[in-house]
């Protein structure tokens, strides 16, 4: 759905109306929970775009500068919950500099105003100052929820004043932040009488933390159904805080590597009988077969598993996925290796999310590491697969076709093989028909990432067949304009397409007029294109912001990295010097 169409009055169909009073319309409207479904249904007619208006509660917005918070706050009058993502997603691999911007201020301070009565902000990749946090928690009395994923800007001071001024707080949700880590006294700044928290993870933080007050916290708050622990929780501690919270569902472990005796070990083992509803088991930093075995009787109910902290050996893996028959979600490491896949495949028929993630990313030489054998058993055995990252050293094109035979349901596939110009290791082709067979099999294919040594084929079978296609990454891949030109042509529900490393041009970038308006946004880096063809695409579409983000010492006629969003308020107004707007 166009950003113009969600934000904007309906004016094409000002003159039709409901026969449904308006009570009834906002009442079913309000049962429908995805976003996109209430956007489409604004665009019936007045009557609907009026009752969606009301209802509505909960409002998604995928970048921050594509709207302004003045144009949500008129729109929908009554939300309580937001979602809003700032930075592009290569700030993941640092390719957008620091104080790029998308700062959360702006946003708080107008919805202050506009929504006094906020309940739930979920930030991604925005930057947030510990002033920002503590306008946040003086602002709104009534607000519960708080997640912050790969956010910056701020340390536990902020988080101190969210501990210290959100009174009915139920979720404090802190992930994978470049965040200043100062010191765990913030978790002693929860008021003593609350006893609402249902949601508590402080993984990622490295400090050390007041234990006492961590277990008064858990004593009190008898909802509490997730809970995730750092690297200084000790198994020890784990064990008493699983005794008070035996009704936790996701559970972060901690350290999960101590030296215990007989007794402390049954004592640990007896903890996790008692905790019957556990579905979601993360953490176990340094874990080892001795400890895993502790974990056997909570693994029945299990569904998710994240094992990416966790350096297991196969059989290791084979041991504990033994236990767990209910298991759809699985993240492990390559030290895994085709055998521990093996075990994969043979114990995990639900299975339908695969994550395996590189234990050395940066070492293309070592012994270690899954190959196209581990995934092939993997299809084999979960034919309900439908997400899969997979990191490894080799793959063929055979093997792919083969794996998406066994799995057609695909709807996220992201192959990344280690050595990004590595063709299919027996028979030295392309990787090309591997992608053209998952495009052509997996009819319900909304991301897709691609690596390994590609010609423009690739991207012919792309454009051709993935229908339902809405995001796709590119790296070190294509032989020329031919291959981004297939995609802007194709692909007819594409919203996001992100490419670096390739050799894309002018003319690539030039041939998709007619569908940036349809999409959210364009990223490229490091392809061979000019600041003279984003000023013409600029030109050309208006409505369209184009961004040149320079490095140093950088030829000012090229353009290495640019970033193409459709947005109803034009350029930007904080863009840093190091960005051109066009």
């Amino acid at each position: 759905m166009m950003l113009s169409k969600k934000f904007k009055d309906n004016s094409s169909s000002q003159g039709v109306s409901s026969s449904f009073p308006d009570e009834v319309l906002e009442r079913v409207l309000g049962l429908v929970g995805c976003h996109r479904d209430r956007s489409s249904a604004s665009l019936v007619c007045k009557d609907w775009y009026h009752a969606e208006r009301w209802s509505r509660t909960r409002v998604y917005i995928g970048n921050c500068y594509a709207v302004t918070p003045e144009i949500v706050a008129r729109r929908f009058p009554k939300i309580r919950s937001v979602i809003l993502k700032g930075k592009p997603r290569f700030s993941d691999f640092n390719l957008v500099p620091e104080n790029w911007g998308a700062d959360i201020h702006p946003w708080l301070t107008c919805f202050a105003n506009a929504y006094p009565f906020l309940e739930e902000l979920r930030l991604k990749r925005m930057t947030v100052s510990d002033e920002s946090l503590e306008f946040l928690a003086m602002s709104f009395p009534n607000f519960k929820r708080l997640s912050l994923l790969s956010c910056d800007g701020f340390s536990t001071d902020g988080l101190a004043a969210i501990a210290t001024h959100c009174k009915n707080l139920v979720e404090l949700d802190i992930q994978e932040n470049d965040i200043d880590d100062r010191n765990g006294n913030w978790l002693s700044c929860f008021l003593e009488n609350l006893t609402t928290l249902e949601v508590l993870n402080f993984a990622h933080l490295n400090s050390e933390v007041n234990f006492s007050t961590l277990e008064r916290l858990v004593a009190r708050c008898r909802s509490l159904t997730v809970l995730k622990l750092n690297k200084n929780i000790n198994v020890e501690q784990l064990q008493r805080l699983l005794l008070l919270a035996p009704q936790l569902k996701e559970l972060g472990t901690g350290l999960f590597s101590q030296d215990l005796t007989s007794l402390q070990f049954e004592g640990l083992e007896s903890a996790f009988i008692r905790c019957r509803n556990l579905q979601t088991i993360s953490g176990l930093w340094d874990a080892n077969s001795v400890y895993l075995r502790v974990l056997f009787p909570a693994c029945r109910n299990l569904t998710f598993l994240n094992l990416s902290d966790v350096t297991l050996q196969s059989d290791e893996l084979t041991e504990l996925l033994t236990h767990c028959p209910n298991l759809r979600r699985l993240w492990v490491l390559d030290t895994v290796e085709d055998k521990g896949l093996e075990a994969v495949g043979s114990s995990c028929p639900l299975l339908e999310e695969l994550r395996v993630f590189p234990a050395s990313p940066f070492e293309l030489d070592i012994i270690h590491g899954v190959t196209e054998s581990g995934f092939v058993a993997v299809s084999f055995g979960c034919r309900n697969l439908r997400y899969v990252l997979y990191f490894c050293r080799r793959m063929t094109n055979a093997a792919v076709a083969t794996i998406v035979k066994n799995c057609p349901g695909f709807t996220h596939f992201r192959l990344c093989i280690m050595d990004p110009s590595q063709p299919d290791h027996i028979t030295n082709e392309p990787m090309d028909e591997a992608f053209g067979a998952v495009v052509k099999t997996c009819a319900k294919l909304r991301r897709l990432s691609l690596s390994g040594s590609l010609t423009d084929t690739a991207f012919e079978y792309i454009g051709k067949h993935a229908k339902n296609l809405e995001t796709l990454s590119v790296a070190f891949a294509g032989r020329s304009d031919r291959g981004m030109q297939c995609i802007l042509s194709g692909c007819p529900k594409l919203r996001r397409l992100e490419i670096r490393d390739c050799p894309f041009g002018n003319e690539a970038l030039l041939s998709g007029l007619g569908k940036y308006e349809r999409m959210r946004s364009l990223w490229m880096s490091a392809c061979d294109v000019t600041v003279s063809a984003c000023q013409l695409l600029a030109r050309e579409m208006p409505r369209l912001n184009v961004e040149v983000i320079r490095d140093e010492e950088e030829d000012e006629s090229r353009a290495n990295k640019v970033y193409v969003y459709r947005s109803l308020v034009g350029p930007r107004k904080d863009a840093p010097p190091f960005v051109l707007t066009l």
